[in-house]
């Protein structure tokens, strides 16, 4: 069940984002539009209850739960950027808005970007980790809560290599390719 309400849940983020969108664009509806985009985090508290209640029931936690908390991390950590980058793409395709920049792909800049978007990651981590752990705590039972701490200690392992691969960027940055000449 919470498999499926995870997939509902990321349909619903977009829904409420695309709608926000388009009531902020295409109907001219700032109020309407800003609201849609402020109910995305409801999302979230709606996946978050769901959790809890299914694992206190008597559930005993797999993957998918742990999945479920990793969801809301990385929603709130990542969500305000993804609205904005939709934002940024929606009033460019409908609004004559100016044409979204694109991103560096080489250098310092391309570097920066890793770090930050490492940052992020860590942020989700966070927030993540401490749903799994008030999870934990409040369902109390052990055997019952064990994948979760499975799933932190995976989480934290893909953290790390992303760590690695994010900072090494900036020891080795990445160059642009160049065309050898033929004679």
């Amino acid at each position: 069940m919470i498999g499926w309400l995870i997939i509902a849940c990321e349909i619903g983020f977009w829904v409420f984002v695309l709608a926000g969108l388009a009531a902020r664009y295409l109907l001219k509806k700032k109020k309407l539009g800003a609201f849609l985009l402020i109910c995305t985090p409801v999302v979230d508290l709606v996946l978050l209850a769901a959790t809890v209640l299914d694992l206190k029931n008597g559930a005993t936690a797999t993957m998918v739960h742990g999945i479920a908390a990793i969801y809301i991390g990385v929603s709130i950590a990542f969500g305000h950027s993804m609205i904005k980058w939709a934002d940024r793409h929606f009033a460019y395709r409908f609004a004559n808005g100016e044409k979204p920049p694109k991103k560096a792909k080489y250098g310092s800049e391309h570097a920066k970007r890793e770090r930050e978007g490492w940052l992020r990651h860590l942020l989700a981590w966070a927030i993540g980790a401490f749903f799994l752990g008030a999870i934990i705590f409040y369902i109390n039972n052990g055997q019952q809560t064990e994948q979760l701490f499975r799933t932190l200690q995976i989480w934290t392992l893909v953290l790390g290599v992303d760590f690695l691969i994010s900072f090494s960027y900036t020891l080795f940055p990445k160059k642009m390719e160049t065309k050898g000449r033929e004679m």
